[in-house]
């Protein structure tokens, strides 16, 4: 199968619902749930309802899409109206990508749908990896999990960091420390179902941006759970930790697992910050004037905006093509990374550039311009950061370890 960036009759449907949603429904709520800081659940409940907030719609976008390319649509366009509202609805699809990575078949069945309920009972799903001080370093990781044979329970003990939906979701997906000797080979991923005992909120952050997204901490104090709950069957983790005692290769780790699929997908969110910035730039530069004429008509202006739609274009078309190479599992020179970069860097860079052209009015909250900037930074930071995106990058086209 070759990649061809012409979108089916099917995705073109797909992305006129989403837009239509983050344009009648997302966008006129945006500014109100930023300054509240709160998890928007009237919006959230409007998705259920369509069935934007769904298992359902995210394995048909995910799972039965031989492109690749669904997602990286709809999420586009849902960023385009809204980042932190954005987030808020495709937070739960991190750990249901969590599930999928590492899972068994009957685990996928029993545990994805039930990261996001059902429009009369919504649900939400955490994917927690990050530590206080063990981010972009997953070999830092202290969360431990040890298996006690006598209960068939899994105990996990330690404190989770900057998780979206952490503390108040229902399915938490929890990478822990299986066998501390084996560094980062020694980790497996845990489901923590609803109502568990030993999980709780830990801080909640105050964030710059995405402010409609909940990010907390999450604490598990003698967290007891199911020996069925680790991702694919302790059987399983059993071989893979023996091959790696062996000194034979074991798979990747659980969190990169995840992350590395999911990496396109999050520069498709960039992306529609990024997009959002340019179109309402651009309208402002026809409507203002200055000296008797639409301030577009200044070079200064008309290039900032050329630019800004040629490397929107570029972005789009890495992470078009990194969703593709993914899903075909076609990874060379870590396509998935570069989307994520680019595409963060753009997000950045152009709603900065929109600051600008308003100049005054982009550094007001009267209009969006400085909140679509202050979304645009996380994505270089968040699901590896900009430096790590670019240490996989040198890795996988140098084959050298590059420290």
């Amino acid at each position: 199968m070759d990649f061809n960036p012409e979108l089916n009759e099917d995705q073109l449907q797909i992305q006129k619902w989403v837009h239509d949603f983050a344009n009648d429904v997302v966008r006129p709520v945006a500014s109100e749930w930023d300054e509240r800081e709160e998890t928007p659940w009237p919006v959230i409940q409007e998705a259920a309802e369509i069935g934007l907030y769904s298992w359902e719609f995210m394995a048909e976008a995910m799972m039965n899409d031989p492109t690749g390319l669904t997602m990286p649509v709809a999420l586009e366009e849902l960023f385009w109206g809204d980042a932190g509202i954005g987030l808020s609805i495709m937070g739960s699809g991190l750990a249901a990508a969590g599930i999928a990575a590492s899972g068994t078949p009957e685990q996928v069945m029993e545990w994805v749908p039930q990261c996001y309920g059902t429009s009369d009972q919504l649900m939400l799903g955490a994917f927690a990896s990050s530590e206080p001080d063990a981010g972009s370093d997953v070999a830092a990781m202290r969360t431990r999990a040890v298996y006690e044979e006598a209960t068939d329970e899994w105990v996990l003990n330690g404190t989770k960091t900057w998780i979206t939906n952490g503390g108040i979701a229902d399915v938490h997906v929890v990478v822990a420390v299986v066998d501390p000797e084996l560094g980062s080979r020694g980790h497996a991923s845990f489901v923590i179902p609803p109502n568990s005992p030993g999980i709780s909120q830990g801080q909640k952050f105050l964030k710059h941006g995405i402010r409609a997204s909940h990010t907390a901490e999450v604490v598990l104090s003698d967290c007891r759970i199911p020996g069925s709950c680790v991702l694919g069957g302790k059987d399983k983790l059993d071989e893979r930790l023996a091959r790696v005692r062996e000194g034979k290769s074991g798979n990747a780790q659980a969190a990169m697992q995840t992350f590395e699929s999911t990496r396109p997908a999050v520069g498709a969110q960039a992306v529609g910050i990024a997009r959002a910035a340019y179109e309402y730039s651009l309208e402002y530069a026809k409507e203002r004037h200055q000296f008797g004429r639409p301030i577009i008509q200044n070079q200064s202006i008309a290039f900032t905006l050329a630019d800004m739609a040629m490397e929107i274009e570029a972005a789009r078309a890495l992470v078009w093509r990194g969703a593709w190479l993914g899903k075909q599992r076609k990874y060379k020179n870590a396509e998935g990374s570069m989307a994520k970069l680019k595409a963060g860097r753009v997000a950045v860079w152009s709603t900065e550039r929109a600051i600008q052209i308003l100049g005054g009015y982009g550094y007001v909250r009267e209009y969006p311009v400085e909140r679509w900037h202050r979304d645009a930074k996380i994505y270089d930071i968040f699901e590896g950061t900009e430096q790590i995106q670019q240490l996989v990058i040198s890795r996988a086209i140098s084959g050298m370890r590059i420290e």
